[in-house]
């Protein structure tokens, strides 16, 4: 439980041949962009590596260079000298991995949520960077580590999407540097762009058109929010990652404040995700209401309960917090 640095991180990988590096369920390109670049990294230093994530590679990121080397889980305990877990707030959030590491291995965590209470051995978290990727491509720099082409656009779009293509509060100077750094390096920003932004299949479109067509306001206007039922997931056709960014639409209409998705869950549970675009709610200190947390501006929870139920609960302590401010 740890606080390091990354030239301490470095040395303690140098002699562990079999490293696994390993993200968040339901991963977005911060995950998988901070697992890849890292997982090139050490490759280049001679490490045996293995990278997993619950979700395997999903389909609408398979454009990241070197996205064929994240697959899902074995199905049987593998030993590791040691484990890197990159963007993840919380152990369990690994989904499937933990079930299957065997060993003893060195716990490593590098993540910028301002909820990770540093669960490894050693912790790099650093709440003050919008992105994991900003964090490893500074302590890539700072190493005077290659970055190859593959590992700048992988780092690139960790960062685009977790700042909102540079939108978000967190974005500082420092990140435009460290972006004009990678570009330097090889990143095509319109290719990326498109890929990212301007290639969704059809099924999203019809799902977010379900969506602001069913969106609730409330607390005065200043809360909007959505709720996805499986039914309307069974209706739509939609996969997972094809919610992704719908929540960013509520946020964006005039006198908001605080915007919620929930999605309703096969095991009984509600998924939610929850933005701030006032930076008087602090969207992690109600998620830890519910067991969840992340950012003050963007965190999330999943909560027992049907979605109906969940909710009232959700929208009842958002609009308390914001009555009281």
């Amino acid at each position: 439980m740890k606080p390091a640095a990354f030239p301490e991180i470095r040395e303690a990988l140098r002699n562990r041949r079999r490293i696994l590096v390993a993200s968040h369920l339901r991963p977005d390109a911060d995950a998988y962009g901070s697992t890849i670049a890292a997982a090139l990294w050490l490759r280049s230093e001679g490490h045996e590596v293995t990278v997993w994530n619950t979700d395997g590679m999903l389909g609408k990121f398979t454009f990241l260079p070197s996205s064929e080397i994240v697959t899902a889980p074995s199905e049987t305990p593998v030993s590791f000298d040691a484990v890197l877990s990159l963007d993840t707030s919380v152990k369990n959030r690994l989904g499937t991995v933990i079930d299957v590491i065997a060993g003893d291995p060195l716990w490593i965590c590098i993540d910028h949520h301002k909820s990770n209470e540093g669960y490894a051995d050693l912790n790099l978290i650093n709440p003050s960077k919008p992105a994991t990727g900003e964090i490893l491509a500074e302590a890539f720099l700072a190493e005077e580590i290659t970055i190859t082409p593959e590992m700048a656009v992988n780092l690139f779009a960790a960062i685009s999407t977790d700042t909102g293509s540079f939108q978000y509060e967190g974005t500082s100077a420092r990140t435009y540097e460290i972006a004009a750094e990678l570009i330097r390096r090889g990143v095509n920003v319109a290719a990326i762009s498109r890929s990212l932004y301007e290639n969704q299949p059809k099924r999203r479109l019809e799902l977010l058109r379900h969506a602001l067509v069913h969106a609730r306001f409330s607390c005065d206007d200043q809360v909007a929010s959505f709720a996805l039922s499986l039914a309307d997931v069974k209706k739509f056709g939609v996969l997972p990652e094809d919610s992704e960014g719908i929540i960013d639409n509520l946020r964006s209409v005039e006198g908001v404040k605080a915007a919620a998705f929930l999605e309703e869950l096969p095991d009984g549970k509600v998924r939610l995700s929850l933005r701030s675009k006032d930076s008087g709610f602090d969207a992690c200190a109600l998620c830890g209401q519910f067991g969840g947390g992340g950012h003050p501006m963007a965190s999330g929870a999943r909560i027992t309960g049907s979605l109906e139920e969940v909710e009232e609960r959700v929208l009842e302590a958002i609009c308390s917090v914001i009555k009281k401010a």
